[in-house]
């Protein structure tokens, strides 16, 4: 039977993207394959990080038991864990629930993005797709090809820490036509860089198609607080 080890569950409200400040159940799978300077959840990424091997009936049931409208299914990474489309096909059978991945730009969404095609599932599987800039120090492990798989649910999201690396995405968003394609949101690596420095940017440069955010979770609990 397909396990899946689950480092944290819990509810909170979305911190960031298109469905901030909206309450959701949180599956935090173990592992990642990048190591950003900014990550807020090493922890999660260590080898000897603690984890429960979980089924995807008992994902679902725990779901069930929330009676929520949003599972973001996050980590780590959540796709390179072996059994995803399956617990994703699992979840879909939830009436009404939306499944929201947060990924970090470096795995494909060509598989993700056929099951929910196939299932005729487009505005219940949703994408939040990291760029990752300089700061992260991850840049050369972008997958552009998958900026074809977006739609105008999916997000991608830029976390920047610097004027360069504001630059950066204005050039990205440029050179893919992503405006046009999906939502895009900037936000501050947490204590490095001044939003007012970000919103500046933002208007001198017009990008009226960007929204600049917060990370609403980390001003509500202390930033470093797991589980919320």
């Amino acid at each position: 039977m397909q396990t899946y080890k689950v480092v944290e569950k819990f509810v909170s409200i979305n911190g960031e993207g298109q469905n901030a400040g909206k309450i959701a159940a949180f599956i935090r799978f173990a592992g990642c394959n990048l190591n950003c300077s900014f990550c807020d959840t090493k922890w999660a990424n260590c080898t000897d990080a603690p984890y429960e091997e979980e089924s995807a009936a008992q994902i679902v049931e725990y779901i069930k038991t929330k009676n929520v409208r949003y599972v973001t299914l996050t980590g780590g990474e959540p796709l390179l864990r072996e059994g995803i489309p399956e617990l994703t096909r699992a979840l879909l059978e939830i009436e009404g629930l939306t499944i929201e991945f947060e990924t970090n730009g470096s795995v494909s969404l060509a598989e993700m993005d056929a099951v929910r095609r196939g299932r005729k599932a487009e505005d219940r599987v949703l994408f939040t797709m990291d760029y990752k800039l300089i700061v992260s120090g991850m840049e050369e492990h972008m997958k552009k090809d998958n900026f074809a798989y977006l739609l105008p649910k999916d997000t991608v999201k830029f976390v920047v820490g610097s004027k360069a690396d504001l630059e950066r995405m204005r050039k990205i968003i440029k050179a893919h036509a992503l405006s046009n394609r999906c939502a895009l949101y900037v936000s501050p690596v947490f204590g490095q860089i001044e939003a007012a420095e970000i919103v500046d940017y933002i208007i001198e440069n017009q990008l009226n198609e960007v929204t600049m955010q917060l990370q609403m979770h980390k001003f509500i609990w202390d930033p470093d607080k797991r589980g919320v």
